[in-house]
This record gives C-alpha cells, sequence and structure tokens, in this order.
C-alpha cells in the first residue's frame, strides 16, 4: 500500500518546496533585495530629494522589464545547467566574453566600494567612531561569511537579510505621506524636458537592471539545482520543467516585485520629506542624516539601519556574481557550497572583489562620481550582455524545447530596448 502511494503522482504536491512559499523563494528573492544596495538607496533617495514623486512610475515600468530579463537568466541557468559567462565561452567569441566580464569586474569593484562607504557612514551615523574601520570589518565580515558558511546555510542568511528591507517600509509609514498627490504623480506623470531630469531617469533603469544581477541569479539556479538531490539541467530532465519553471516564475516575479515596492518606498520617503524642504543628498547615509530633524530619531536610526542590512546582502551578490563570471570564462570550479581548497580561484575572486572595494576607499573617493563611472561602466556591459542573453534563450540549439518565446521574449527586448536608450543618454551631454 505504501510503496504504492509513493506512485501516485500527488506525492509530487506533497514536496514541502511545493507546499510552501517561503521555501519556493530563493534566488530571485535574493537578486531582488540585492537591487537595492546602499548604492540603489542613495540613487532613490536622490531621485525623490530633487523631484518629489514625478518619479514614481519609473518603477511601475521597471518592475516588469526587470523580471522579464532576470527571468532569462535564470531559465538559461536552469535549462542548460551553466552559468552565463560558460553559456557565452561555449558559443561566442572569446573576446567578447573577456571583454564583458572585465567590464563587469570593474563596475562589481567599484559599486562594492560606493556599498561599503555608505555602510561605514551609517554606521558612523549610529554609533559614532572611525567610519574606515567599520568599512574594513563590514568588508572582512562578508568575505568569511562567503568563504566559510555552507551554501544552504548561507542562502537562509541572504534571505533572512532581506528583511532588512522592511525598514524603509516602517520609515514610510512613519512620515506624513499625501497619498492624493502620490496617485495623481503615478497616473499623470509630470515628465520634465531638463538633462537632471533624463540623468536621473537612466539612473534609475541603470540601478534596477544591472549586469552583476543576470550573472548571479543565473548561477544560483545552479547552486539550487546543486544542493537537490535528483535535479539535472531541464534540457535532460524536461520532466522536471513544469514544477521548476513555475517556482522561478514565482520566485523572480517576486523578488523583482519586493526590489521596486522597496525602491519605490524609499523614493515615496525622500519626496515626502527631503524635496519637501528642499534638502538635496548625495548618498544613502546624506539621506538617513536629513531624515532626523524632519521624520525623528526612529525614522533616522531604521534608515540607516537598512543601509547596513542591505549593503550586507549586496556585497556577496557583487562579489560572487564576478566570480562566477570569471569562473565560467576559464572553466574553474565555482559553487558557494565547495571547500575553499577546492575553489580556489572562484574564492580568491571573491576576495579580491572585496578587498579591492575596502581598498578604494582608503583613497577618499567622491562616492558620487564611482556611482557614475560605475553607471558608465554598467551602461556599456548592459547592453551587449542583454543582446546575448536574448539569442542564446531564443537558441534551441541552446535551450532546445525550452527556447524562450512569446510574452518572456517580447519583455526581454523591451527591457535591452530600454537600457540601450539609457545607455545612449549616460553619454548625453549634462
Amino acid at each position: 500500500m505504501n510503496r504504492n502511494k509513493l506512485l501516485e503522482p500527488e506525492h509530487i504536491v506533497r514536496d514541502p518546496v511545493e507546499r510552501s512559499w517561503i521555501r519556493r523563494l530563493g534566488p530571485g528573492l535574493i537578486t531582488g533585495a540585492a537591487d537595492d544596495d546602499p548604492s540603489g538607496i542613495g540613487t532613490y533617495s536622490q531621485a525623490g530629494a530633487q523631484f518629489g514623486f514625478d518619479l514614481l512610475w519609473t518603477l511601475l515600468l521597471t518592475y516588469p522589464l526587470m523580471t522579464a530579463i532576470q527571468l532569462v537568466s535564470a531559465r538559461i541557468g536552469r535549462v542548460t545547467g551553466r552559468g552565463l559567462a560558460a553559456n557565452m565561452r561555449e558559443h561566442y567569441p572569446k573576446w567578447l566574453l573577456y571583454g564583458a566580464v572585465l567590464l563587469l569586474m570593474a563596475a562589481n569593484v567599484i559599486n562594492i566600494a560606493a556599498d561599503l562607504s555608505a555602510m561605514g557612514a551609517a554606521v558612523g551615523l549610529l554609533v559614532h567612531g572611525p567610519e574606515q574601520l567599520y568599512v574594513v570589518v563590514l568588508g572582512g565580515v562578508s568575505l568569511v561569511l562567503q568563504i566559510f558558511v555552507p551554501y544552504d546555510r548561507y542562502a537562509r542568511f541572504l534571505k533572512g537579510t532581506a528583511l532588512a528591507l522592511l525598514a524603509y517600509v516602517a520609515v514610510a509609514l512613519i512620515v506624513p505621506i499625501p497619498w492624493s498627490e502620490v496617485a495623481r504623480a503615478i497616473a499623470l506623470p509630470r515628465i520634465l524636458p531638463t538633462s537632471d531630469y533624463l540623468t536621473t531617469v537612466i539612473a534609475v533603469f541603470g540601478t534596477t537592471i544591472s549586469p552583476y544581477l543576470f550573472f548571479w541569479q543565473a548561477s544560483q539556479e545552479l547552486e539550487e539545482m546543486h544542493s537537490k538531490t535528483g535535479q539535472r539541467p531541464l534540457r535532460w530532465v524536461p520532466q522536471q520543467a513544469p514544477r521548476q519553471l513555475r517556482r522561478i516564475s514565482f520566485d523572480t516575479w517576486t523578488g523583482m516585485g519586493v526590489s521596486n515596492v522597496i525602491a519605490f518606498f524609499i523614493m515615496l520617503t525622500a519626496a515626502a520629506t527631503l524635496h519637501l524642504h528642499h534638502i538635496d543628498v548625495k548618498t544613502s547615509a546624506d539621506a538617513a542624516r536629513a531624515l532626523e530633524p524632519i521624520a525623528g530619531r526612529f525614522a533616522y536610526v531604521v534608515f540607516a539601519l537598512g543601509i547596513v542590512g542591505t549593503g550586507m546582502l549586496a556585497l556577496p551578490v557583487l562579489a560572487g556574481s564576478a566570480a562566477y563570471a570569471a569562473a565560467g570564462s576559464f572553466r574553474w570550479r565555482s559553487s558557494l557550497s565547495l571547500h575553499l581548497m577546492l575553489a580556489r580561484q572562484f574564492y580568491a575572486v571573491i576576495a579580491c572583489a572585496i578587498v579591492g572595494g575596502v581598498a578604494i576607499t582608503f583613497m577618499h573617493f567622491d562616492p558620487v562620481r564611482a556611482l557614475y563611472w560605475s553607471a558608465v561602466i554598467n551602461g556599456l556591459t548592459a547592453v551587449p550582455i542583454m543582446v546575448i542573453l536574448m539569442m542564446m534563450a531564443r537558441s534551441r540549439r541552446i535551450m532546445g524545447q525550452f527556447a524562450v518565446s512569446g510574452s518572456l521574449a517580447w519583455g526581454g527586448w523591451l527591457a535591452t530596448l530600454a537600457m540601450g536608450i539609457a545607455a545612449i543618454g549616460v553619454f548625453l551631454p549634462g
């Protein structure tokens, strides 16, 4: 009797991963949450402080576009059983692969430096003391966790860290919001024909759709696959596809939804407080500091703590995506579940990315300029990578029967077009 029950189809539905929506959240949630890193918080705060509610519409537009390209990335990883760089190595010229990976790594290290700088400043706001010391400690803690904590536990830690994003919802609930004005600004957006407005729109798009997120989510699908007994690339076990593609879709739509909702609340808070009082900000730490006299000590503390929490989530994604890209390019072993001695090159890239980011902060760089150059490099890198992603996703030679078509293909190409326009806009005279 029991043996027959095991052969019945319904035993698949009783899989705890299938039944528990929390456990179905993984790569998509972590990727989406990491997108709201301290640098992103600075961008959204600047947008709200400078233009009030006028740019809230951008986050409604980026949600489906961001989701589409992340779904494409996740599917390529899960269907082929390879990361993006490994697939590029197999099917495209080496010069294209190496150029994209070098640009990705440069942008990631600069972004890590900007995030660490913001995190150190946020800790300094809360407990005072030397910000540079906090930068070193935070970078060291992140590096130790990535190298020495097994992947299954580390993934749970990252999902837990995503809760730090709720800090920005809490802040928005503390400050008075004129909801009728918000609704009017979203329904009838005011498009300003100025270079500052265009530059900020480009910055919002560049923050939400970034190359490191593509590499990370595709590689995390491989980590998820290898951590489960009996799972293989979908191209070779198509019977696993219905459940896995449902999980990927749910996870990615949810994760990108979390990312955009939190970004919305950050911009909303800045608009309702900083813009109203004509306070301009340059970084996320500036935004936290400016909130105290307007919204009170609690809002200030919650905002600053959120910067640290989101930074601890973003650092491994930035460093890890660079390591996965390098490992895929040079056929190195790559997995956060592997022991240090079994994947030395992979962990060496992670270490170099974190240490490089820490080192840049000692140069007393201008974080606003650093974010600008990160955006320029990301703009140069994102568009060709997205074109290659879409070509791979549409190829039956690579994806077999799971080649992307229909609305997902349209969404991916629209996201690519939007980023192409943003990349051109980066170079327009200000």
